[in-house]
């Protein structure tokens, strides 16, 4: 694997991210792109059916959607990717949404739920690279400050 994919947090990434308040809401910059064919383990049930990384994370949505209600969070915004005024040349994303959840708690309880851990496997599959980026909400307004 490059340098330039992320799939899964590092240990030090996981263990900052739950050093933070976990008791405030949180919403999680999710910035996502798919590889061209999923990639999963060898002795994978889907391993040799040729799905698209696109394929494999609608899959991951598919069963994780009713966890993310359950633990209360929310999909706020989904965007689909259209040019980089600012930044990387060639840094595009195939997904692009904004999930919110009612404390870092909640997102912590998704994760280590049972059907969450068995479905990632088809997030690991479909990304060739991702950011997923912990932000505090602060609301609205009229101005960029």
């Amino acid at each position: 694997m490059s340098d330039d994919s992320f799939v899964d947090p590092t240990r030090a990434q996981f263990d900052a991210f739950k050093a933070l308040d976990r008791d405030q809401p949180i919403d999680m910059l999710n910035l996502v792109r798919f590889r061209d064919l999923a990639n999963y383990p060898g002795d994978h049930e889907l391993a040799r059916d040729g799905l698209t990384g696109a394929e494999a994370y609608g899959l991951y949505g598919k069963h994780t959607a009713a966890i993310l209600k359950k633990v209360g969070g929310s999909i706020l915004w989904r965007a689909g990717f259209e040019a980089t005024l600012i930044g990387p040349d060639g840094e595009a994303w195939d997904a692009m949404f904004i999930a919110h959840y009612p404390t870092a708690h909640a997102f912590l309880a998704m994760i280590s739920d049972p059907v969450y851990q068995r479905a990632v496997v088809h997030r690991q599959a479909a990304v060739a690279t991702s950011r997923l980026i912990r932000t505090r909400p602060a609301g609205g307004g009229d101005s960029f400050g």
